[in-house]
């Protein structure tokens, strides 16, 4: 079994950024790493003229379709009948994309049926961890 998932979306630019109305952006979510899933825009969509990638907690992703959610650089909430707008904020400006919501949700089922919601923690190795740290201490 895969423990990585990765799903194309197609991501409208509505807010500073250069010269792309849509973007096809990608979400991943990796098993390793719970708790968290990361979202790539192409080089071409991006001000540094790089890949971007943000990293947020999955939870954050789930409540954003339901409500407005999040403090700081990633926030998310619904709009309209079938978009959910993301709004990444960084030094160099702030980006807003509208995704369709039903985008989002495969992704998720797809996520939970790999590492169920509540189940994180099993996945993470914390004695692998723990002495990853030691032993650079």
């Amino acid at each position: 079994m895969s423990t990585v998932i990765e799903q194309p979306v197609e991501a409208r630019l509505v807010a500073a950024a250069p010269r792309m109305p849509n973007i096809p952006a990608t979400l991943h979510y990796d098993r390793r790493d719970p708790f968290a899933v990361r979202m790539t825009f192409p080089a071409p969509a991006t001000l540094e003229g790089v890949d971007v990638c943000w990293t947020f907690a999955r939870d954050l992703l789930a409540a954003g379709l339901h409500d407005v959610e999040g403090h700081g650089d990633v926030r998310v909430r619904p709009y309209g009948y079938d978009r959910t707008v993301l709004e990444f904020r960084a030094p160099e400006g702030t980006a807003v994309i509208h995704v369709h919501s039903s985008e989002i949700r495969r992704f998720l089922r797809a996520t939970r049926d790999l590492v169920p919601a509540g189940r994180e923690h099993l996945q993470l190795d914390l004695d692998h961890g723990l002495a990853e740290l030691m032993r650079d201490a």
